[in-house]
């Protein structure tokens, strides 16, 4: 093994080290990049590390300034201010409407919800602790068992990733030059059926346990009621559906899709919700540049991180490696994806 490549394993595991100390994920593959290459300078005095300071602030410039990383900001301002409109509320109110008259609905109910917000947020974790905030009392005061109702939300949470549209997969086109269209409809798919799928699942908990497990899960709710509630998440249904007829048919961009979307979100959120607070919008523009800076600080470090690793050949040493493994070929690719997950 060269000393590039041991310079590289050994930056690999100061990384994991690093953010095994809580250190956020931006900050560490920052630290590594610029700790590695100076090591690499060290060893190979041909290697400058002069010219690669100098180049530091154009090559992150270069990632994050990227016109189309646009769209993040703007799909997460559409999550945010679905959060403050509460509509994860009235998401849930009627869902439980349709579902919650049966045995296991309100299970069910909450995994819909989950699926529905998690088509306006794009975020995994915001749709788990949103959800979990308005989806969890109910369970609880209906004796659902702890395994199931917190089986259910972190289950459906996992939906805001998968549920067009999603921000980790905006982020994947972009870096792998990949249609963000394409991505959406491939997700599509497998994310209503895993929402199906949780749902029978919950139905199908809830009936084995009897009478231990949701016994009091009926909620039956007035048609007055239904109709109070069913109009509210209405406009924001219609605003998810519209951007994604746009993105699937071609009509505009991702940038022009997102912020026409948040353009209407906003609207939405003002008309219907009666968001006219300054505190609100303030909370909305603050959360959103914060998670967006976030975004962008993992998406700059991570360039930044790649490049040290391609500068010690890490990267073709590992193409190689695999490349002289007698393996099928699907049976290796099953296993990058489990090492993945």
């Amino acid at each position: 093994m060269s000393e590039r490549e041991l310079i590289g394993l050994g930056g690999l595991g100061l990384l994991f080290f690093i953010l095994a100390l809580r250190v956020p994920v931006g900050l560490a593959m920052v630290g590594v990049g610029i700790g590695g290459n100076y090591v690499l300078s060290l060893f190979f005095p041909f290697l400058r590390f002069d010219p690669y300071l100098q180049q530091f602030k154009s090559l992150f410039y270069g990632i994050v300034s990227n016109y189309e990383l646009s769209v993040v900001p703007l799909f997460v301002l559409m999550g945010y201010l679905a959060s403050q409109a509460n509509l994860s509320r009235d998401l849930f109110q009627g869902v439980n409407a349709i579902l919650g008259r049966f045995r296991g609905g309100v299970a069910m109910a909450a995994i819909g919800a989950c699926a529905g917000f998690g088509a306006v947020c794009g975020s995994s974790l915001a749709t788990a602790s949103t959800m979990g905030k308005v989806a969890l009392p109910e369970l609880d005061r209906l004796k659902y068992s702890p395994r199931l109702a917190t089986g259910t939300l972190a289950a459906g949470g996992t939906l805001g990733i998968l549920i067009p549209p999603s921000v980790t997969m905006i982020v994947y086109g972009i870096s792998t030059e990949t249609s963000i269209g394409r991505l959406f409809l491939a997700g599509l798919l497998p994310g209503l059926m895993l929402t199906a799928l949780f749902m029978a699942w919950s139905l199908y908990s809830t009936w084995r346990q009897g009478n231990a497990q949701g016994a009091l899960s009926a909620v039956k709710y007035s048609w007055k009621e239904k109709f109070e509630i069913l109009p509210r998440v209405l406009p924001f249904l219609v605003i998810i559906g519209a951007v994604l007829f746009a993105l699937y048919g071609g009509v505009a961009t991702p940038s022009e899709t997102a912020g026409v979307g948040a353009l209407f979100c906003l609207i939405t959120a003002m008309i219907v919700y009666r968001m006219w607070k300054p505190g609100q919008l303030w909370h909305v523009m603050r959360d959103t540049t914060k998670e967006s800076v976030m975004i962008l600080l993992i998406i700059g470090a991570a360039g930044l991180f790649s490049y040290m690793l391609s500068s010690l050949f890490i990267t073709q040493s590992i193409a190689q490696w695999i490349s002289m493994l007698d393996v099928n070929r699907w049976v290796l690719m099953l296993s990058l994806i489990h090492i993945s997950e």
